[in-house]
């Protein structure tokens, strides 16, 4: 629809705007400054504070101009006797029941209440009498709230409600009682708040205010602005830098995250300082590390390497990269395995979580990456979400999930726990782990025999549609309902509200994915899209959430045994050829060794060395007894770590690498989009960028690059890499720019398949029946253990472990039980309990809690002091060699 514009003219200045727009939006148009309080951008005008008071021409009163939609030929006045009386008004009136402790207090010179106190010359209030005298709030691990600094100008609450979706405090009583409270009046400490602190980055005076390790006041620091270094979301934020520290962090407008950040992108930055930061090159002698020069443990590594090339060949030699490193950093990784080694055993943690998705998404789309962007999710009629916990692992994006919810969309939710998103749900199916393929089969054999499906988008755009309806016939609700353990009645609901939608969305993560038939879950997914017609359309799609910042940037880079950077075959000899004239040696065509196959060959005496960078097998890989049994025996093992994690313990040299805060590079986040990070520190100690270490040892190796910056590693990069072929670091300043983007004058796709799929004209329908889990349940083993993130951590908790608040939040290792299950057991909740499977057994807390179901138990995989993954299953999807890690057959008894 063409956007009708009208003239208005506000300070002299004559401007068109869209018919609609408020007079501030006309003002910001016009350049026009208007001071506001209550204002959030993205929501509905609040009016409360009346600070944007101004007047219109021929009007007898004065308006708020955020809410009062400008008219056709306008005439307005910001800056005349009476709208500055107007406000000085309401200035006074606030400042009547407001502390005025300004040199005390911390938000001195960063207060838009002292700022417009300041400009309009209000020293004090006419107003003197009672003032609220309440007790400072400080139960919070993050933040203190003081009601006798508030305003009342409520935008903690909309934020908490509108745009977080959480509903934590809410405005109550009237008069001069009114304060912004959580229900009862409970402690935050004690309420539903999740700690995410978008509430303090919304506050504009000091009632909300973060707790300071490190006392600074604005002035004092340099803010740097970056991308947050915790999951996939890929959120803006500046990093406030006070001699040489991180000591803050703030939430900046970003693309992807439109001003939210969670609890650890706001507060955990704390990691960056600790002092547990590995800070010198350590070489193992004697059974005991030992400090060394750069010069010394480069060396070491260079011999080892070139010793055991030459006596074993370079496919003795393995490498692990890490998806929580820059693109430059896998980038260089993989050409070092590659152009300076000679060998494809390449690989990173994408294996043991979104392996499934590249090879599944790939086969059906041609690409294996989230199909659209990531705000679209609070624009959608129907929201599905399956196999992951939003809210708390993508707390942003489930944020934009439960604003869609207010705007009115449907919520699915297919899940084995009850997730904090069923309260928000319309429809839950509370499935049985390991279920999937079999409930998405049953959707598409309802959607079917109902004629739901969007036939003229079956034959236009895609093939092999009749081998679809061939295999998904057995599964009719009803027998999925059996398999699944859900009402048929909702699979049939859930799959009528998908295929009837407008715009809908599917949203998954690791618990479609980590199956022995991960692979078919994904594709499943896919076909259930294809099915109804939402593939290439805005508001649709698949959408695999990726778990950590970087594991799309990850495999993009090429991090990955079978693929060159933007998935280019390594079994390809058009490929090789290129890749060979680009970086000037003889490669290998042969496929690499994925990381369960690694560490089988170690085991076997074929591989002899292996270098980690970021990552952590210890805690993060199946069966942990079995890894830890493999790194011991590894001739030769480098680590590369901002900490001595588990794995760095059992290696022979250790090298300190820098954190996201002391480099430059780019991020790839789950929507494709690549942003910057920025050095905002310099390394502690002698740590050093991860991309320089690995440029040294490679020279030290024998093959030298030419690249000396990150901006120019990032140049020969995208020359290679055809989907980053049209960005550099003067392009991506902005918000970035999302893959494919292949030309220099290329906006970026912020939706795939639109015209056209990556594989051709047509995607491809690739169905399979249901097969279970590859450990079921018996009577020894008589429950299923399945496992999976908390809000307050992040994967191995190398970084969130150091964070004390977090800590204090959730520091220990526990196990979900259903009371039905515990009582006949006699478990207690809090009380102490084993749980085994046939790989170990850890002691643990037990949380009796009906989240799970009878039968099931759940695990976070964070911590070091009940490692779930000593207790997970090894076997693997065939076709991506993903583990099984989120379904194996465990027992549970009072310890």
């Amino acid at each position: 629809m063409e956007t009708i514009m009208i003239n208005v003219t506000i300070d002299g200045v004559n401007v068109d705007v869209p018919k609609g727009s408020t007079i501030l939006q006309a003002a910001q148009i016009a350049n026009v400054d208007i001071p506001t309080l209550c204002w959030i951008k993205d929501l509905d005008p609040d009016a409360s504070c009346r600070i944007c008071l101004v007047e219109i021409e021929g009007m007898p009163k004065l308006f708020a101009a955020c809410s009062t939609p400008i008219a056709d030929g306008n005439v307005i006045y910001t800056k005349t006797d009476r709208v500055i009386a107007a406000r000085k008004a309401m200035l006074e009136l606030m400042l009547s029941n407001h502390t005025t402790d300004c040199f005390s207090c911390q938000k001195n010179g960063d207060c838009k209440l002292q700022d417009l106190c300041y400009e309009y010359g209000v020293e004090r209030t006419p107003y003197v009498g009672a003032k609220r005298n309440d007790p400072i709030d400080d139960s919070n691990e993050f933040f203190t709230y003081d009601a006798n600094q508030c305003i009342l100008c409520r935008r903690c609450v909309r934020t908490c409600h509108a745009l977080h979706g959480v509903g934590a405090i809410s405005a109550t009583e009237r008069g001069f009682s009114a304060k912004v409270s959580t229900p009862f009046g409970a402690l935050l400490g004690e309420s539903d708040c999740v700690s995410c602190g978008n509430c303090v980055s919304v506050c504009p005076v000091g009632a909300l205010l973060p707790k300071q390790p490190e006392k600074f006041r604005s002035w004092e620091v340099k803010k740097v602005k970056t991308t947050c270094t915790y999951c996939g979301v890929g959120c803006q934020q500046n990093l406030l830098v006070k001699d040489g520290k991180i000591v803050g962090s703030e939430p900046l407008y970003g693309p992807a995250n439109k001003g939210l950040m969670c609890v650890k992108g706001k507060f955990g930055y704390s990691f960056v300082n600790h002092e547990d930061r590995l800070k010198t090159p350590l070489i193992k002698k004697d059974g005991k590390f030992v400090e060394a020069t750069w010069d010394e443990a480069i060396a070491l590594i260079a011999s080892k390497i070139n010793a055991i090339k030459a006596e074993s060949g370079a496919d003795a030699l393995a490498g692990l990269s890490s998806a929580r490193c820059s693109n430059e950093d896998n980038y260089i990784f993989q050409k070092m395995m590659r152009a300076a080694i000679g060998t494809n055993n390449v690989d990173h943690c994408a294996r043991l979580c979104h392996a499934s998705t590249v090879s599944g998404l790939a086969t059906s789309f041609g690409s294996g990456a989230m199909t659209n962007s990531i705000p679209e999710a609070a624009d959608q009629d129907v929201v599905f979400v399956t196999g992951s916990n939003t809210t708390e692992t993508h707390p942003v994006i489930g944020s934009f999930i439960r604003q869609a919810k207010r705007k009115g969309a449907k919520i699915i939710v297919a899940e084995p726990r009850e997730i904090p998103l069923c309260r928000e749900a319309d429809i839950f199916l509370k499935i049985k782990p390991g279920t999937n393929v079999a409930l998405f089969d049953g959707m598409m054999n309802y959607i079917i025999s109902e004629g739901l499906q969007d036939q003229a988008y079956i034959d236009a755009r895609t093939e092999n549609y009749e081998e679809l309806v061939e295999v998904i016939k057995p599964y009719t609700p009803e027998a999925v309902a059996e398999i699944c353990g859900v009402d048929a009645e909702d699979i049939k609901a859930a799959a009528r509200l998908y295929a009837e939608a407008d715009k809908a969305g599917i949203y998954y993560a690791m618990g479609v994915t980590q199956h022995s038939t991960g692979t078919e879950g994904v594709m499943a997914t896919a076909n259930l899209a294809l099915l109804c017609g939402k593939i290439g359309k805005y508001g649709c799609g698949v959408n695999p959430l990726r778990g950590q910042n970087n594991v799309q940037g990850s495999c993009d880079m090429g991090c990955l045994p079978t693929d060159f950077p933007a998935y280019q075959k390594v079994f390809n000899p058009d490929v090789v050829a290129k890749f060979e004239a680009a970086w000037g040696v003889k490669l290998s065509g042969e496929k690499g060794l994925t990381v369960t196959r690694m560490l089988d060959a170690i085991d076997e005496g074929k591989v002899r060395g292996l270098y980690i960078m970021g990552e952590n097998p210890m805690m993060s890989d199946p069966d942990t007894k079995h890894v830890r049994h493999a790194l011991e025996k590894c001739e030769f093992l480098v680590v590369q770590d901002i900490f001595m994690t588990q794995t760095a313990e059992l290696a022979d040299v250790v090298l300190p690498g820098a954190t996201f805060a002391e480099k430059d590079g780019t991020f790839t986040n789950t929507e494709r989009r690549v942003q910057r990070i920025r050095k905002a520190i310099e390394p502690i100690g002698q740590s050093r960028a991860d991309f320089e270490i690995i440029n040294d040892v490679m020279a030290a190796i024998g093959y030298k690059n030419n690249f000396k910056t990150a901006s120019e590693l990032f140049d020969e990069m995208a020359s290679v890499t055809p989907s980053y072929a049209g960005m550099d670091y003067a392009r991506l300043e902005g918000d970035g720019l999302q893959w494919p983007c292949p030309t220099k004058d290329h906006p970026g796709t912020p939706i795939m398949h639109v015209e056209k799929f990556t594989r051709g004209e047509r995607a491809i329908f690739k169905p399979a029946p249901y097969r279970p889990a590859a450990e079921q349940p018996d009577s020894e083993y008589p429950l299923i253990l399945t496992t999976g993130r908390i809000l307050y951590h992040y994967h191995t908790s190398t970084m969130t472990g150091r964070v004390e608040g977090l800590m204090n939040i959730s520091g220990h290792a526990y196990v979900e039980i259903n009371p039905s299950d515990a009582a006949e057991k006699g478990i207690v909740d809090g009380g102490k309990v084993t749980v085994t499977s046939r790989r170990g057994t850890v002691t643990v807390e037990a949380h009796v809690t009906d989240v799970v179901s009878e039968g099931v138990i759940f695990m976070p995989f964070h911590f070091a002091d009940g490692p779930a993954n000593l207790l997970t299953n090894t076997v693997i999807d065939p076709i991506a060699s993903i583990p099984e890690l989120k379904v194996c057959a465990a027992k549970i008894e009072k310890a």
